[in-house]
Formats: C-alpha cells, structure tokens, sequence
C-alpha cells in the first residue's frame, strides 16, 4: 500500500534537521554581552534586565527553528530593500570605510545599537524630508502590516519608534526625518513613513538604559510591567517562570 505520510515525515524529518543546523550556528555566534537599542522600547524594564544579563531562559523557550527562519528572511527581505531604494536612485550607506555596520555603543558599551543605513542622498520625499537620514526597515506579517499602516509608527510600533529614536540621537541624524519601511511579508506592499525627531522619546530610551543596566549591575530586580503572569506579553516571555518565583 502506499505511504500517503511518506511527505508529511520526510518534511518533519528535513525540518528537524535545518532546525538543528541554525540552532547550532546562533549558539556558535557567542553572546551579544550588552543592551540593544532595538529593545529599549519593550514594555517590561524586568524582563529587558534578563536580557542584558543574558539570564538562561525558562526551559522549553529556547528560540526554535521556525523563528530562526522568520528572522533570516527579515535579513533577506532587507537586502532586497537596499536594492530597491539604490535602484530608484537613493544613496544609501549600510557599511563605513571600514565594511562595519553603521551603529553606536554608549555606556561604557553596555548599550549598543545597529543601524541598517543611512541615506546621504536622493529623491525629494517632500513633507520635510532631507539628507542625510537614518533608514530602518521591518518585515512584517499582513495583520502587523495593516496595523503599522492604520495607526503609523509611533502607536503600532513604540519598540521601533524608540529605536529610530534612539538611533537619531546617538548617530547624530537628528536635523531630517528617518526613512522608516515595512514590506508586508505576504504581499510584498512597502509601507513609508517619514519619523521626525522624537527628543523627549530618546531621552527617555536613553534613561531608561541607564536604569535596567545600573539596577541589573546592582543586583536589583525592577518592577513587572503586568501584574498578572497570564498577561499576553508574560506568557510570551521566556523568562515568565524565572520572573514570577523572583520576588514581587
């Protein structure tokens, strides 16, 4: 008779084994050793402690191969942004002299971020627009998508809103409005905005570093965000187990 799982189990078995080879290589990349910018945004300061101290997560929270792929083709939808922003005539920069990524480290590199370009020249966008200009680019599934799109940046997206922030501020591009992208993973449509300036935002990000990382060192455990560990944003945690035998 004929094995009608046969393709489900070869598809279960090569998955397994893809699974293991990217968990072998983020193992093998080491451990980033500081804040990321990009994270300064989340709502917990608690669990954004375990994350600068590298804390082991919750067994079973391991990132799993599915993500590790997600992640992957937000790199890869990114380079094809690159090509299409060069090729509508922008003058974006993703490397310096040096071939290094364009990035900041404050703190006395406890805090570091990673710019995926700056554009130095290009097309008038209108609205304010100008260069140079700080571009950040997001791949997103169609519901984030859609939500970025109806509500803009600064309501859909706060991590990221921080982030350009952040990034403004600490790179010095702060005189023009960020290029901020989204390609809608499903569809392939690019969403753009133009982010002005938000000073009292980065301050705030930037006070906030100072804060998760003095209180980490200090071995103080700041305040959860919810008060409740079914909360959506805990259950998603991979510290939620660590965090609630920890104290209140």
């Amino acid at each position: 008779m004929m094995d009608f799982n046969a393709s489900k189990s070869l598809s279960a078995q090569l998955t397994a084994l893809i699974d293991a080879g990217m968990q072998r290589a983020r193992a093998e990349q080491g451990k980033r050793g500081y804040l990321g910018a990009s994270r300064l945004g989340a709502d917990c300061e608690r669990q954004l402690q375990y994350e600068f101290a590298d804390a082991p997560v919750d067994p079973g929270r391991e990132t799993d191969g599915r993500l590790l792929r997600v992640f992957e083709r937000g790199h890869l939808i990114e380079d094809c942004m690159v090509g299409w922003l060069r090729a509508a005539g922008f003058d974006l920069r993703t490397r310096d002299d040096e071939g290094e990524q364009f990035g900041f480290s404050a703190l006395d590199g406890h805090l570091q971020g990673h710019v995926d370009g700056v554009i130095v020249a290009g097309p008038d966008l209108g609205f304010g627009s100008g260069y140079p200009a700080l571009w950040e680019n997001k791949c997103l599934g169609a519901k984030s998508w859609r939500e970025l799109e109806k509500r803009r940046l600064e309501v859909a997206k706060p991590i990221y809103a921080a982030q350009v922030a952040l990034y403004q501020a600490y790179l010095g591009l702060h005189a023009h409005p960020a290029l901020f992208t989204a390609v809608n993973a499903d569809t392939m449509e690019i969403h753009a905005e133009l982010v002005p300036f938000d000073a009292t935002l980065a301050q705030r990000m930037s006070d906030r570093a100072v804060k998760v990382i003095t209180a980490t060192e200090a071995g103080e455990l700041l305040p959860r965000a919810f008060a409740d560990p079914t909360h959506v944003e805990c259950r998603m945690c991979p510290w939620q187990d660590r965090c609630w035998r920890a104290a209140p």
